[in-house]
């Protein structure tokens, strides 16, 4: 899979590329709508004052089964699905579908951009397609004002609080130069942008979110994954028609957003987004043993993996598989996309020390630059995101590769004494 243009960044270090200008790229603008008229047609008049060059600029409305049909100009395109109820995610990736850019640039019908904004928010994906940029998204009371001014002009006049949580967010994390594995929280489908070359190769919005949000989120983390750099861009403003979700009913937020955290949590298995105790669908860690010499071997390895991290799934050679079927961590195959990849050629026990190391570096790695940290010669810690870039570009992208003592990670022989591992009288 060759880039089509840009560079690698390092790590989320796309601050890198501060002030280099970026030569204007193919946009398609993605503008979800669902019976909104008044909203898109303030919308798409925005779009039709964007700066950036009109020859590279396509919109194209994705109706998410509309009762009736929106106008739009004719040089917009309109694709429809059928109402079968809040299918935003599916009408993203319809709009896609039908697009060319080679950035991809979302937008929601009741969100206007500055005519700036394209420019702005496009120009980081265009310099290295790895980064997913999300601009600000300001808020105002637009619904039935008869306000035709420029959106700049009519959204200050008119403006409302905009979320503190979100702009504390952007200010801890410096404009998410310090993304982590939960800034997926602070990308927002309504005016982020990426390159089709990422979203092709990370997977477009999952189609199973049939209810209003979390889209977003589970699509932002799985980007994050899959080698995704995170960018906001405070210059890049669109103007959000009404406030922000903390606005709104308390009663209804809680209980909506309680059903938004039950669905993510399955699918989200980061620390802090995933629960302290129970197994959820996907993992956070997972940790492969490509051979054992006897089951025993596998078993005390195992064993020892797990105390160490608990919420980890493991997968095992079959005769290892078969000794430990009764836990459903123990699998002879995987077919999710972790957060962190442990590989172990063969059978080792882990210490208590070196289980309190290994804990810490699988919260380290993928963070900054940190791609990768080898515990002695027996066991490495990666961030399947750097992997992922890697392979995206078909040779190293600049994450660092660490080495950290090996004390304690002990290789097995082919058949240890398990009668004195389980009792306690064992030692490696």
């Amino acid at each position: 899979m060759t880039a089509p243009f840009g560079r690698p960044i390092a790590g989320n270090g796309w601050d890198a590329l501060d002030g280099e200008p970026a030569a204007p790229r193919s946009v398609s603008v993605i503008v979800a709508h669902y019976d909104q008229q008044e909203q898109l047609d303030r919308t798409l008049a925005a779009l039709r004052r964007q700066t950036h060059p009109a020859a590279l600029l396509e919109v194209i409305v994705a109706d998410d089964g509309s009762p009736t049909p929106p106008a739009v100009p004719d040089d917009v395109t309109l694709v429809r699905q059928q109402d079968l109820g809040f299918r935003v995610a599916a009408a993203r990736n319809l709009g896609v579908r039908h697009s060319s850019g080679d950035v991809l640039c979302f937008l929601d019908a009741d969100t206007a951009p500055e005519p700036d904004y394209v420019s702005r928010v496009a120009r980081l994906p265009s310099l290295a397609p790895d980064v997913v940029a999300v601009g600000r998204r300001r808020h105002a009371m637009l619904a039935g004002s008869g306000d035709d001014r420029p959106i700049e002009v009519a959204g200050a006049a008119r403006a409302i609080d905009e979320p503190a949580w979100l702009a504390d967010a952007y200010a801890r994390s410096r404009d998410l130069r310090d993304a982590d594995a939960r800034s997926y929280r602070f990308v927002i489908s309504a005016v982020v942008a990426c390159s089709r070359w990422l979203f092709d190769d990370v997977g477009g919005f999952d189609e199973t979110f049939d209810a209003y949000g979390g889209e977003d989120w589970e699509w932002a983390y799985r980007a994050w994954l899959g080698g995704a750099a995170l960018a906001h861009v405070p210059d890049a403003v669109a103007w959000h028609d009404g406030p922000d979700w903390a606005g709104r009913d308390e009663a209804d937020r809680l209980r909506r957003k309680n059903v938004e955290t039950l669905r993510l949590m399955q699918s989200i298995a980061a620390p802090g987004s995933a629960p302290r105790g129970v197994l959820v669908r996907e993992a956070d860690v997972l940790v492969t043993l490509g051979s054992a010499g006897s089951a025993a071997a596998g078993v005390v390895c195992v064993d020892s993996i797990l105390q160490a991290l608990p919420g980890a799934r493991v997968i095992v050679p079959p005769v290892v598989h078969e000794a430990l079927a009764g836990d459903p961590r123990v699998v002879e195959r995987w077919s999710g996309t972790p957060r962190v990849a442990i590989e172990l050629a063969a059978p080792v026990h882990v210490d208590a020390a070196a289980a309190a190391r290994l804990r810490a570096a699988t919260g380290e790695v993928g963070e900054g630059d940190l791609g990768s940290i080898a515990l002695g010669a027996l066991m490495t810690v990666t961030a399947t995101r750097a992997d992922a870039r890697d392979r995206r570009w078909a040779r190293p992208t600049g994450w660092r590769r660490v080495e950290r003592p090996g004390d304690g990670v002990v290789p097995l022989p082919e058949a240890p004494d398990l009668e004195a591992y389980l009792g306690g009288w064992w030692a490696p």
